[in-house]
């Protein structure tokens, strides 16, 4: 039986075994040294800011959003739906767990992209119809990023083969997949297409950008190229991380080790989504500790005239206040102004893209602050209450905080 079985790796006793600890300190540390350069990569490509590399308008060609996917496939694309997809790689590998065709085992992932480009075309299209009368609410996007990043949490302890996460299920919502009730027919194969389908609601910044403009191009036709070409340029990177999963999964002595890492990037992605969202919702996160360490000079950059309390000079009974915004970020990104004084805000665009292309508060303002590279975009608000407010993009990447002082 051992020589048998000797190239599968598995090992024959004729005696019990005492159960030993599998854990291994090497083994481990390897794991979490791939995990942690996958995500330092990652988070060193958003921090040159790719996404200024391109941007695009209503006026764009086509092929330039098939780039502008290429962009969001990435950065923002591959934490939000490449972490789904990660997470659904192990569910799905059990399904064809009973075959070596490598074939079977990637269909899901191909699935998976088809129901994407089927839903980003078809809703593509009601975009160009419905125009202006279709609006996104700043609540729903974040709230729903933020339950699908727990459920990413959840599975990736799973994956880490924590026991209490084993009879956690991804799925969708009963009323989706009632018509597919029969086990026998089912069998998950209809459920990789609905999920992609779905991921046309998640709000990743580049999509809702992409969203807009086939909303504005007032086109059925318009909309619906507008949202393929981009669902295409996100395609190669998804079936990279797809497509990789299935490849370790055939060789079972790394698909254990593959299954490590995944769970660190799922987890890291999960994370990753939940900080965002927080800053689109204003609420406290770890984006605030790189903002609170660069106030003072932040603020000593914005306005030379302020005085020793650092709020900005008052020009025909406005508050001045001053700003650059580019993919990488705000400068400065910490403003101090006085409650019941209008406040007047100067932003240069310096390069923003994707989601950094307009500017969120919902506690001192409402609606968006639309930003166009090269421009200055001007916001004229009152705040009324003293406190610490936060703005970011509309998924939060970068953020920044406005004080109000009595």
């Amino acid at each position: 039986m051992n020589r048998i079985f000797k190239k599968e790796t598995y090992t024959f006793f004729d005696r019990p075994q005492k159960i030993i600890n599998n854990f291994k300190s090497k083994e481990f540390l390897i794991t979490l040294g791939i995990g942690l350069l996958i995500i330092i990569g990652f988070i060193g490509l958003n921090k040159l800011g790719l996404s200024s590399l391109i941007n695009v308008n209503s006026k764009s060609s086509l092929p330039v959003f098939f780039i502008f996917g290429i962009m969001a496939g990435i950065s923002s694309c591959a934490a939000l739906i490449g972490g789904i997809i990660l997470s659904m790689s192990k569910q799905w590998g059990e399904l064809y767990s009973d075959t070596d065709s490598i074939w079977k085992k990637i269909q899901p992932h191909l699935i998976f992209n088809a129901g994407r480009l089927t839903s980003y075309g078809l809703l593509g299209a009601v975009l160009g119809i419905v125009g202006s009368k279709l609006d996104f609410s700043l609540n729903f996007g974040p709230v729903l990023a933020i339950a699908v990043s727990v459920m990413m949490i959840f599975l990736a302890f799973q994956m880490f083969g924590f026991k209490v996460f084993r009879k956690f299920q991804f799925t969708m919502p009963r009323f989706i997949t009632g018509f597919i009730a029969d086990e026998s027919n089912f069998k998950g194969r209809y459920m990789p297409f609905l999920m992609g389908a779905f991921t046309f609601f998640l709000p990743c910044g580049f999509t809702i950008t992409a969203q807009g403009l086939a909303l504005i191009s007032g086109s059925a036709t318009q909309g619906a190229l507008i949202m393929v070409l981009f669902a295409l340029g996100t395609l190669p990177m998804l079936l990279t991380i797809g497509l990789s999963s299935v490849k370790f999964s055939q060789k079972p002595h790394l698909s254990t080790k593959f299954l490590k890492v995944a769970g660190i990037l799922v987890l890291f992605f999960a994370l990753y989504n939940i900080n965002f969202q927080l800053n689109v919702l204003g609420v406290s996160s770890l984006s605030d500790l790189g903002i609170n360490s660069s106030q003072s000079s932040g603020t000593a950059k914005n306005n030379l005239l302020q005085n020793e309390e650092g709020l900005p000079p008052i020009v025909n009974g406005k508050q001045i206040i001053k700003m650059d915004a580019s993919s990488r970020g705000y400068l400065p990104s910490y403003f101090k102004v006085k409650a019941g004084i209008p406040v007047r805000w100067e932003i240069t665009d310096k390069g923003t893209s994707g989601c950094t292309n307009a500017i969120i508060s919902k506690s001192l303002f409402e609606g968006e602050i639309p930003l166009t590279p090269g421009q200055t975009s001007i916001k004229e608000f009152t705040p009324k209450k003293p406190g610490k407010y936060k703005f970011s993009c509309w998924m939060g990447m970068v953020s920044g905080i406005i004080e109000v002082k009595i």
